[in-house]
């Protein structure tokens, strides 16, 4: 039987493991803006509101004039977005704010509930505004799931990236987004979050292999298990076992696993974590234990809204100025260390 469970990436979204809920790859070639944060191009034959379609390499997804996401409620659960390319503008029901680019990291607690937006200004009118992303839900315990929401920004410049060369000096990049490599530890995660506990073992790691180079992913403590999306290259192999490009190898045993790159430059997505195993209910936006709690989060935010749209527009952006802030729901406005 084989240590390691393959499965295919597909579009879509990606497979992974509890306590991982959802991941999904936004890869999008944009063109040139309109100077509107809009693209410079035609909108004909796309189904606006929902543009899933790829057109022309790029998505609308439920954007009418701005590629992006706007406002949507969640509960239950949180988000991670890991910038690899382009902008991201959010906005919330709690008046907090940011835009981030490459190499940020937003982590959000949706908790009992909260409406967002996540918008994609296509900032350039001379030239195309690629986008890349990963984002991420990661579920939370059930004494978390009603906790109050919580935004918080890991800045690229905060963000570890590691090194790591084989015998042959080889190297494997390491960006640490949660957990730690060596003595590499990532930005905490939001308070109440399940990576915020020592023994969730939570680790999210972006890995770039170099041609023909090897890597060890450390053992860890019985129970955690781990997931490597091998999105980019020729594919690898783990501990020997064949995994070809644009598959998911899941595996649940504790022992170190070694990654050998074949003859080009690999691309890898590592997800890590001890199970909340507990069960889950989903619908939606809405991620909770049981169907009568899913009812419950439909039934509030039809009360609520979760605190309403304190936005003059359903795709709010930030201006036409790149530089990336936080602002927070309290007023405070952040900016990425210098």
């Amino acid at each position: 039987m084989a240590r390691f469970q393959q499965l295919p990436l597909g579009r879509a979204p990606w497979p992974c493991q509890d306590p991982f809920l959802f991941c999904v790859h936004h890869l999008d070639a944009y063109p040139a803006g309109d100077g509107a944060f809009g693209p410079a191009a035609s909108l004909s034959g796309r189904n606006l509101g929902q543009d899933f379609a790829g057109k022309e390499g790029w998505n609308m997804y439920h954007g009418a004039r701005i590629p992006g996401f706007p406002p949507h409620p969640h509960r239950g659960f949180e988000t991670i977005t890991v910038m690899r390319r382009g902008v991201v503008d959010h906005s919330d029901s709690l008046g907090a704010a940011a835009r981030f680019g490459a190499g940020d990291v937003q982590w959000m607690t949706a908790g009992r509930g909260i409406v967002h937006s996540e918008m994609f200004p296509l900032l350039s009118p001379d030239a195309p505004n690629p986008l890349e992303l990963f984002q991420i839900w990661i579920n939370l315990a059930p004494e978390d799931k009603m906790v109050e929401p919580h935004f918080s920004m890991l800045w690229n410049e905060s963000v570890p990236r590691v090194v790591v060369r084989d015998e042959q000096g080889r190297a494997a990049e390491v960006v640490v987004v949660a957990g730690a490599l060596g003595d590499a530890a990532a930005p905490p995660p939001p308070p109440r979050s399940w990576a915020a506990r020592p023994d969730s073992h939570v680790a999210l790691w972006s890995v770039v292999l170099e041609s023909g180079a090897r890597f060890v992913f450390p053992a860890v403590p019985a129970g955690v298990r781990r997931t490597l999306q091998v999105f980019g290259g020729a594919g690898v192999e783990l501990d020997g076992e064949r995994v070809p490009a644009g598959t998911s190898a899941q595996w649940g045993d504790a022992g170190a696993v070694t990654v050998q790159n074949g003859a080009s430059r690999s691309e890898l997505l590592f997800l890590q974590g001890r199970p909340i195993g507990k069960p889950v209910a989903t619908y939606g936006p809405f991620v909770m234990n049981t169907r009568s709690e899913i009812e419950q989060a439909f039934e509030d935010y039809r009360r609520t809204r979760f605190g309403g749209w304190p936005w003059g527009s359903d795709e709010p952006v930030h201006g036409h100025e790149p530089a990336r802030f936080a602002k927070y729901p309290d007023g405070t406005r952040r900016t990425p260390p210098s």
